[in-house]
This record gives C-alpha cells, structure tokens and sequence, in this order.
C-alpha cells in the first residue's frame, strides 16, 4: 500500500506530475477538457456539419409552404435550392402508407419521382 500511495503519475494531457489522488489522470481542468475535445472533435465535427444541411433543409421546405398550406414543387427545384435529400430529422408513415420525409417540423413525400408534397408535420 505505500508504493501505491507514492507513485508518481503525469497528465495525459500535458505530461506533467500530478500530485493528489491516486487516480487523477489530469493535473487540472484546463488540461482535462483540451484532452477531451480533442478525442471528441471528429464526431463532434460529423454531427456540426449534419445539423447545419439539416437546417438548410428545413429553411428550404419552409419557404415554400407556411403555417396551413401544402404544396406541390419539383424535386429539381429544391435541388436547385442546394436541398440535400439524404439528409432528414426522421420519417412518418402516413395514413395512405406513404412516407413523410421530415425535418424537424416540415416534412416531403413523393408524389411521383419528380413531384413532391410539402407540409408542416
């Protein structure tokens, strides 16, 4: 028990001496949160880029139907508009067994391979 409590452990961050408790990893809060985003930084990165073409996406659906509409629109037309179809919040099953695409609160489904209904969900 006594090496245990005089072993000598550095940040993982930083590389310098720790001093405390034995199962510190990092000599300060500074040094922890650095080491930590950076482990996390690619995900993080990931997940930043597809919440951004997400919210493209729903500021695009919803310039073009507001509050009691629905509409009809091409699907060429949204491509134009720099709309991402792979990219959506999640889907709902409609009454007719269609699929609605949505994002966040606006939501497409195909009419024909051309055409699309949009809708607030």
């Amino acid at each position: 028990m006594e090496n245990i409590l005089h072993e000598t452990k550095n940040c993982l961050y930083c590389k310098k001496q720790i001093k405390g408790r034995t199962d510190k990893k990092f000599c300060n809060d500074y040094c922890r949160n650095i080491f930590n985003n950076q482990i996390n930084a690619a995900s993080t990165n990931l997940m930043r880029n597809i919440n951004h073409v997400i919210g493209k996406n729903r500021r695009i659906l919803s310039f073009f139907v507001s509050e009691e509409t629905i509409i009809k629109i091409k699907k060429e037309d949204m491509l134009l508009d720099g709309f991402q179809f792979k990219y959506y919040t999640h889907v709902q099953t409609i009454k007719t067994g269609a699929m609605l695409y949505c994002c966040y609160d606006v939501g497409y489904l195909y009419l024909d391979e051309e055409t699309l209904l949009v809708t607030r969900v």
